[in-house]
């Protein structure tokens, strides 16, 4: 066993990129990954797994659409929320947020079903932190 213990703020530290989730450990067939955000995501969805945010700095906005229905949730420091499947969502941070997301390892940060990917997103099934 090499296991090690992890300070999220340190790996956070290791990277700049906006909407660009890193792999900080893996949990059977699920990546544990962080990622600092800031202004829009993108509408998509994921049809094949629930998506876990856990906020650990800043404030994350979710907006959720189900065929009429559509709402926003906002998560502040310390909150967590769970996206089911098929359901479209857009985060957002107008001021910044750093966060955690629990996904089954492959997923796409964009989804299967997605708006056009902006320059500023990185559509990605997770990087190494380095």
């Amino acid at each position: 066993m090499n296991a090690e213990p992890l300070d999220l703020g340190e790996a956070l530290s290791r990277f700049d990129q906006l909407w660009s989730p890193r792999i900080v450990a893996t949990v059977n067939d699920h990546d544990v990954r962080v990622a600092k955000v800031a202004g829009e995501h993108l509408w998509h969805a994921h049809d094949d797994g629930d998506e876990f945010f856990c906020v650990l700095d800043g404030e994350l906005r979710i907006a959720l659409r189900q065929g009429a229905d559509e709402r926003t949730v906002t998560l502040p420091k310390g909150s967590v929320f769970v996206v089911p499947r098929g359901v479209e969502h857009k985060p957002s941070s107008p001021d910044g947020a750093s966060i955690l997301l629990f996904e089954r390892t492959g997923t796409s940060s964009v989804g299967i079903r997605h708006d056009d990917v902006p320059d500023h997103v990185d559509a990605t099934t997770g990087h190494t932190l380095a």
